[in-house]
């Protein structure tokens, strides 16, 4: 007999609509019969591991209606990265509750945590359901179309970059923006979804998939700064020289790096900070300024693209409907139907599990500077209603009546 118990966790970082994947799990499981009793856990699977547990079936809908529509992880999150002996704690848990279906919402670490989960359940004999719930504003998850967070994300960076634009076009110089990105270079290439003419920014956008040269970079920059009187620049964070070494260990003198000995490239602002001291003292250009989005772009209050959180709040529902009517473990993922719309299907979890998409060269243009119209025509539609524009004055100039010399 089944215990009718649920348990949902939020791993890895924030997005403005991961609460909608939460929501959309407790929501849809409390509709089905055999569901008793649905469990979150706080700050991910080290909440599992201490069996830090809150009970979700006490949850208002309303309440977690409004929940689902603020950003960041309502339960709390973890960079925990399990292994087997960690994986293998999460697993006696789940058996010490008897709890039978296991949802997890995060990105390819968090699937892997789940395979291995799975795993351990198969080999007791353990009748368990886990299903991996896709996020990240990386964008950067195999089989998926897009990944929920990242529309919402774009949306921001694109949104920021058009007014850094007009910042930059009020009083000219040259602005640096470096984006989140380690490998996939996505989420900087949306800051050209925020131009409108011609000659706006960004100018130049730097991107992961393809080697970063400082000599080539200054020589961009001193060609655009040329021909515009400015120029603006958007870089990924996780742009890298032709050996695949991070371009801030080439030009820091001091490294940090994060708990799983990555170099620490977020919650920093070093690399738009070296960046601008190249150019100030390479090019001699005076006015320079840089800035890094850091988690800004992650959990934004106000800027979330409604395709973003119907998705999110979809794939969470598809999850319990896989899990309560299929045979399988997997990891749900968004496959695009005709211009725009989706369906959703149930990959295997080992297709996800600790790879990593990068963007596809057809997005990329051939000076690899920039994007091109196919993945305009790809991000568009993600971004959702009520993206704001930015106009200009006509020039139309009053003839001088003093000629000076």
């Amino acid at each position: 007999m089944s215990s009718g118990k649920i348990l949902v966790a939020q791993g890895g970082g924030p997005t403005a609509v991961i609460n909608q994947s939460l929501a959309g799990v407790v929501l849809e499981a409390r509709r089905h019969q055999g569901v008793r009793l649905v469990y979150g856990a706080r700050h991910g699977v080290r909440g599992i591991v201490n069996e830090d547990l809150v009970d979700l079936t006490r949850e208002t809908s309303h309440n977690l209606e409004l929940v689902a529509g603020t950003p960041a992880s309502a339960l709390g999150s973890t960079r925990d990265k399990p292994d087997l002996k960690y994986c293998h704690e999460i697993f006696r848990v789940l058996q010490a509750h008897a709890i039978e279906h296991f949802f997890y919402i995060g990105g390819n670490d968090s699937a892997d945590t789940v395979r291995i989960v799975a795993e351990e359940a198969t080999k007791a004999g353990y009748p368990l359901r886990a299903i991996h719930i896709p996020k990240t504003i990386d964008n950067d998850l195999v089989g998926n179309d897009h990944t929920p967070g990242f529309p919402s994300a774009a949306r921001f960076v694109a949104q920021a970059f058009a007014g850094a634009n007009l910042d930059n076009a009020a009083l000219p110089g040259v602005y640096v923006g470096v984006v989140m990105g380690r490998h996939a270079g996505f989420l900087t290439a949306a800051s050209a979804l925020g131009k409108k003419f011609p000659d706006d920014g960004p100018h130049l956008i730097y991107l992961p998939e393809r080697v970063f040269d400082v000599g080539r970079f200054l020589a961009d920059v001193k060609a655009t700064h040329e021909r515009h009187g400015r120029c603006v620049i958007a870089v990924s964070e996780g742009i890298h020289d032709a050996g695949g070494q991070p371009i801030i260990t080439t030009l820091a003198k001091d490294i940090e790096k994060d708990a799983h000995g990555n170099v620490q490239l977020s919650g920093t602002g070093a690399l738009a900070d070296l960046l601008c001291e190249e150019i100030k003292q390479k090019l001699k250009i005076k006015r320079v300024r840089g800035d890094t989005f850091g988690y800004l772009q992650r959990s934004f209050v106000g800027c979330v693209s409604d395709v973003d959180a119907r998705e999110a709040r979809e794939v969470g529902e598809k999850a319990v409907q896989y899990a309560m009517w299929g045979d399988r473990n997997g990891s749900v993922a968004i496959r695009r139907t005709g211009f725009y719309s989706v369906d959703y299907e149930l990959q295997p979890l080992e297709a996800v599990a600790g790879r990593t998409r990068v963007m596809e060269d057809e997005f990329i243009d051939a000076a690899g500077t920039g994007v091109t119209d196919a993945f305009r025509l790809y991000l568009r539609p993600l971004l959702g209603s009520g993206m704001l524009d930015a106009y200009r004055l006509r020039p139309n100039a009053v003839p001088k009546v003093l000629h000076r010399g």
